[in-house]
């Protein structure tokens, strides 16, 4: 069987800790890197729920998109629910790892994997990397010179369609969650040329960045109030309609469709590695992707 060692180097490879923020918290958390692995678990958030689905699972490796650890902590007493999570993770044999940031900007990535659920053409990111940033020259599927790495992506849909339809799109396309998909600008206006940023995506630079490539459209999760009336704004005193429409999901849904391009590439890789392709037969790993729906908001009351 592979150990967790040569798991940790095949995602480390396609999602280089060397990529993330600086305040980001990637990485291995806990495990044994000599452990054999046999099921592995990927997930969106390190909560309870999905620690228990791992432990009844058999779990080996427990991989999230969001950190447990994100802040430092001086102790993991189980005296605090983190703690907990992680002395259950150990007394079971389950390791976890995060891959966070560092998959954001990956190529392909979190946000490559959103586009593609909105059956959307990729063209590139809307923050690149930098050329020569840390990670650049690594192997794996993410590195080399940053012109794919970055931030968000842009993209085309196969045909123009108008904002109404594309907000029915946005909503099938991802998994159902309480609060849905809400949405900003003209719902007739055409939409085509379209920015998607997985997670968190009202930073201003990135806003701007959107508005000044002419985009129709954008989707991203946790959109704020002044942030968006003031990038109405912004776009309206421009030109009529030059800003784009603004779609907001969940931060939850709009990063799960990740989760099945990382557990596909792993399978692959762990294929190579196990002899799959062809060499020498080892064991076989186990992946699933959690189905749980761990979006915190659980009952939306529409108003009459």
């Amino acid at each position: 069987m592979p150990t967790l060692a040569d798991v940790v180097g095949i995602l480390d490879a396609a999602y280089d800790p060397r990529w993330a923020e600086p305040w980001d918290a990637v990485g291995l958390v806990c495990g044994d890197p000599a452990a054999e692995v046999r099921k592995v678990l990927f997930a969106v958030d390190p909560v309870d729920a999905v620690v228990e689905e791992a432990l009844a699972w058999g779990a080996d490796l427990l991989v999230t998109h969001h950190p447990l650890l994100l802040r430092p902590v001086h102790g993991v007493a189980a005296t605090t629910f983190k703690g907990r999570a992680v002395h259950r993770l150990i007394r079971n044999g389950v390791a976890l790892l995060t891959a966070h940031t560092n998959a954001d900007v990956a190529t392909p990535g979190v946000s490559d994997a959103l586009a593609r659920a909105l059956d959307l053409s990729v063209i590139g990111p809307i923050r690149p990397a930098a050329a020569s940033g840390p990670g650049d020259g690594a192997t794996g599927s993410g590195s080399g010179s940053g012109s794919g790495r970055g931030l968000g992506r842009f993209g085309v849909l196969p045909e123009p369609e108008p904002l109404r339809l594309f907000a029915q799109r946005v909503a099938l396309a991802l998994p159902p969650t309480s609060a849905g998909v809400r949405v900003a600008g003209d719902p007739e206006r055409t939409v085509r040329l379209v920015a998607v940023c997985g997670g968190a995506g009202d930073d201003r630079e990135l806003l701007a960045a959107v508005r000044d490539a002419g985009a129709d459209a954008y989707v991203t999760a946790d959109l704020r109030h002044h942030p968006v009336s003031e990038a109405l704004e912004e776009g309206e005193f421009a030109a009529p309609g030059a800003g784009p429409a603004l779609v907001d999901v969940s931060h939850w849904a709009s990063e799960w469709p990740w989760l099945s391009d990382a557990a596909a590439m792993l399978t692959a890789a762990l294929g190579q590695l196990c002899g799959h392709d062809g060499g020498p037969q080892r064991g076989t790993v186990e992946v699933r992707v959690s189905q749980l729906v761990t979006d915190p908001w659980t009952l939306h009351a529409p108003q009459k």
